[in-house]
């Protein structure tokens, strides 16, 4: 049983590699020149012949069209109204955005420069070090753990342990600390993202040559030399490319700044509380824009830096033996510094299973079921049943449609791939936050062409299905581009002769992709619903603005149960998504991994590989 959940979260990890390792940014298309659109035109032509084919195509740009790039053109359609043109104007004049914008630039570059060292550190250890084997399976399964559970957990865990009435800062040391603003900010968002850092980096040294750490060796290079002279060069695109996306997980993220950020505000909470708090959208459009623009191109930047490296270190089959760091001085400091930050981390995993059987983890200790009861049997038993249904509809949906996708740009020949690949792809760029927005102001209305309804009202009072369909939209289009970019490394491997085969005989491209694409690309199917169904349940900035009474979400009740201070009902909640996660992925497993050895083949075949968007 441990060995399978440690497969499963490698094999949800492994998102994270397909993502960043397996990408580089679509080439600008040509000019549009009279050649280009005949070009176009006998293309689609030919693709018409295949009803299957085409039908798939027409859901996978009306997928794009409605929900990713609709939403966003209305925020930028609201920021750039008279009214938006003069929020953006008092924003840049007035001094306190210029210190919410500072604020949020400190944070980022705090939160990924600490990131991407720790990170680097539980790669090196694990890849690069001498030490005992449970060692490292010990950091990398602690390693894994925030990735499956909600991004603000580790900031209320820190709350109860290091806060001003903290279980070790005031209760054993006798301390009053204020964990609240940036310090504690940081410590949570390094504990809940260093792990995109570490895999990616990690997935980077095992694709390094091992030829040329033994040449280097061989004419009497010691290993600090080797190291500054050989691994760091060719990991330092890797290393940037991390630094970058872990600044934009930082300037996206709303979870830890709505729970420890205190009196430091930032763009996302200042977004956040012009929406909520002062009823207005045109000022949280506009600072929409501000966090949109640097969180869009960075992420993209590192894609490119993170597919350098991978082109760079690829060189074939390895010809060597990988050297091992063996000095007693360097491996004992550097896995002392492992050992302690992941025994930080499993102390605050256990402060969130203890605080959900007691009254009051360091008030009062007595045990107790209630906050079970609260979620299991009372209050939070519709959040847990409307946010697994709708994670399970999101996964159904982003698992097929992100193969479906992948086959349209990987073996499709049209023009326009690109641009439906990039479009799909900006559902993980764009901050959270901003779809929320977005779908709000796309969606709180019926959406209607030259009369004729085409969409009805999605969010807000009277929504169809509650509001639902909009938060599984969410879920969806957040969820696509990492079975996306697992789908295409995928397809890439496999020898299109395979699939021509099928069609020479007389199956239509549906039958071919059913009964041959599919069962090949098992290992990527299982990766993007995986990642789909745990992106879903732990997600909240993006559906923050989108629930309604009808549809309650877990992450959303943990926000509200941790404002109120009812630490133990959030504790229990955070339990129970854990558990549901890990059993769903169990689940996916038994169903998709099958005896294969899928699961040990997702990240391999994945994290290794540049492939266009």
């Amino acid at each position: 049983m441990h060995s399978k959940r440690a497969m499963a979260l490698s094999g949800y990890g492994a998102f994270l590699n397909t993502m960043r390792s397996n990408h580089a940014v679509a080439p600008t298309p040509d000019a549009l020149r009279p050649s280009t659109w005949r070009r176009a035109l006998r293309e689609y032509r030919a693709l018409a012949r295949d009803r299957a084919l085409l039908l798939a195509l027409i859901v996978a740009t009306l997928f794009v069209l409605i929900a990713v790039t609709y939403p966003l053109g209305a925020t930028l359609a609201e920021a750039a109204s008279p009214e938006g043109i003069r929020v953006l104007s008092d924003v840049l004049r007035r001094p306190v955005y210029h210190r919410i914008i500072l604020n949020t630039l400190v944070m980022g570059l705090t939160t990924a420069a600490i990131g991407t060292a720790v990170g680097f550190l539980f790669a090196y250890v694990r890849v690069k070090v001498a030490a005992p084997n449970w060692i490292k399976q010990l950091i990398h399964l602690t390693a894994l753990v925030p990735v499956v559970s909600p991004p603000f957990a580790v900031a209320i865990a820190i709350i109860v342990l290091f806060g001003r009435s903290g279980f070790i800062t005031h209760s054993l040391l006798g301390l009053r600390t204020d964990i609240y603003g940036l310090p504690g900010l940081t410590m949570a968002m390094v504990l809940s993202f260093f792990t995109v850092a570490y895999l990616n980096l990690a997935a980077l040294m095992e694709g390094l040559d091992p030829a040329l750490d033994e040449a280097a060796a061989n004419i009497g290079a010691n290993q600090w030399h080797i190291f500054r002279t050989v691994t760091l060069p060719l990991l330092l695109p890797g290393i940037v490319g991390s630094f970058l996306l872990l600044f934009v997980e930082a300037l996206a993220d709303l979870g830890n700044p709505l729970v420890l950020g205190g009196n430091y505000t930032v763009l996302a909470t200042r977004l956040y509380l012009a929406i909520v708090g002062e009823y207005d959208i045109t000022t949280g459009a506009v600072l929409s824009i501000i966090l949109l623009v640097p969180s869009v191109l960075l992420y993209f930047v590192q894609l490119r830096l993170v597919a350098r490296a991978s082109v760079v270190t690829i060189t074939g089959k390895p010809s060597g033996r990988a050297q091992r760091v063996r000095d007693r001085r360097v491996v004992i400091p550097l896995v002392g510094a492992a050992l302690a930050i992941t025994l930080l981390i499993v102390l605050i995993y256990l402060t969130i299973l203890a605080g959900a059987f007691t009254i009051s983890l360091g008030a009062n200790n007595a045990f107790t079921l209630r906050n079970f009861e609260y979620v299991l049997l009372g209050y939070g038993a519709e959040a847990m049943l409307d946010t697994t249904g709708m994670s399970v509809i999101a996964t159904l949906i982003a698992g097929l449609l992100s193969m479906v996708i992948a086959f349209l740009v990987v073996r499709g020949k049209f023009t326009g791939r690109n641009a439906l690949d990039l479009g799909t792809m900006l559902g993980i760029a764009v901050p959270g936050t901003i779809f929320g927005i977005g779908y709000l102001l796309a969606f709180n209305s019926p959406t209607a062409l030259f009369g004729i309804p085409l969409i009805p009202k999605l969010t807000g009072g009277a929504a169809v299905l509650g509001g639902a369909l909009a938060i599984v939209m969410v879920y969806v289009i957040r969820s696509t581009p990492a079975g996306l970019r697992s789908g295409v490394a995928a397809l890439q491997q496999i020898d299109p002769a395979i699939e021509e085969a099928s069609v020479s005989i007389g199956a239509d491209q549906a039958t071919t992709f059913r009964r041959i694409t599919l069962p090949l690309v098992r290992p990527a199917l299982l990766t993007a619903m995986i990642y789909a169904f745990a992106r879903s349940m732990t997600t909240v900035s993006a559906i923050l603005f989108l629930t309604t009474p009808q549809t309650r979400i877990m992450t959303q009740q943990i926000l509200n149960e941790t404002e109120a201070g009812r630490f133990g009902n959030a504790f229990a909640y955070v339990v129970v998504l854990i558990a549901i996660v890990l059993i769903a992925i169990g689940i996916l497993f038994a169903l998709i991994g099958g005896r294969s050895g899928a699961a040990r083949e997702v990240i391999p075949a994945t994290s290794t590989r540049a492939t266009l968007p």
